[in-house]
């Protein structure tokens, strides 16, 4: 595949999802609101808040 300089920006990623696919998102885990995460059935409210309240390096 031939790629010029005139390739614009969304080209250029169109093209490199294609041979690479989507490695990586379009935002870090920190970035994101805590709240989006996926709660389990079982889960109530209180024991998610709990979970959350656990620091970064205790896993």
């Amino acid at each position: 595949m031939r790629v010029t300089g005139s390739e614009s920006d969304w080209e250029r990623r169109r093209r490199l999802a294609a041979v690479f696919g989507d490695v990586l998102p379009e935002t870090t885990r920190d970035e994101r609101d805590p709240d989006e995460r996926p709660r389990e059935a079982s889960e109530d409210a209180g024991e998610a808040w709990l979970k959350a309240q656990v620091p970064p390096h205790h896993g």
